[in-house]
């Protein structure tokens, strides 16, 4: 009994496969084996231009940082695997930001630039500029839900008597103090969207991610949508 419930409660799952660190080291053991991993992940099947989209593409530019150029009269630009991405204008190298992404990916209660800095051997600053980098890449929310959706909200922010004398509150309890996270489940997924919303009224609700789009409507069709809990402030957004 005491046993199940460790392993419930334990971060993470010994379950899951993943890569070592020393198969991360012998994949990219080099800047160039990073960089032609990174090139297979972004154009799978033909390196197209990032500008005008053409496949016709010289590869083996003499350039310093842009190794491909488009043969289009029209365009002719040079470009790299780094063009049009977080990795874009940085002066890192492809290992580095792999490991990073690896570190970040797979760290569970997240990573700040000092460990960073100490990991990859790099400056407090350019950890800093990465780490940002890549948790903007990862804000991205072009997804559809393809299962059926539950949504609900919740409070979250520490103990009123943690904080300092200045910024406590004189109403403590409740979500008094804290902020309000609200955000939508694919169940079929298990893939979470969330935002911070100034209040749980309906109307708040059904307009989350965009002024005109309610959450539910940009995430999922109506037929696929559920509420987890009976309040008629999400009622009020699945019916919409």
């Amino acid at each position: 009994m005491n046993e199940t419930r460790k392993r419930h409660k334990a971060p993470g799952r010994a379950d899951r496969n993943g890569i070592s660190l020393f198969e991360l080291m012998d994949m990219f053991p080099t800047d160039k084996a990073a960089e032609q991993w990174l090139i297979e992940r972004r154009w799978p099947n033909r390196i197209a231009c990032v500008s005008c989209g053409s496949v016709n593409v010289q590869t083996g530019a003499k350039h310093r940082t842009m190794p491909f150029r488009c043969r289009e009269r029209g365009c002719a630009k040079k470009f790299s695997v780094r063009t049009g991405t977080v990795m874009e204008a940085s002066n890192l190298g492809y290992q580095t930001w792999v490991f990073a992404i690896y570190i970040v990916t797979t760290s569970i209660k997240g990573v700040s630039s000092m460990k960073l800095h100490r990991d990859l051997g790099i400056g407090q600053k350019a950890a800093w500029f990465l780490l940002h980098r890549l948790r903007e890449a990862m804000t991205g929310e072009d997804f559809l839900f393809c299962g059926p959706v539950e949504a609900d909200e919740t409070y979250v922010g520490g103990l009123e008597k943690n904080k300092h004398k200045d910024k406590r509150m004189k109403a403590a309890g409740g979500p008094i103090g804290k902020a309000i996270v609200a955000g939508v489940k694919d169940c079929c997924s298990n893939r979470v969207s969330a935002r911070v919303v100034p209040d749980t009224k309906a109307v708040t609700l059904t307009k989350l991610w965009w002024p005109t789009t309610p959450i539910l409507a940009q995430r999922s069709s109506p037929t696929r949508r559920e509420a987890t809990c009976r309040s008629p402030r999400w009622a009020t957004a699945i019916q919409r």
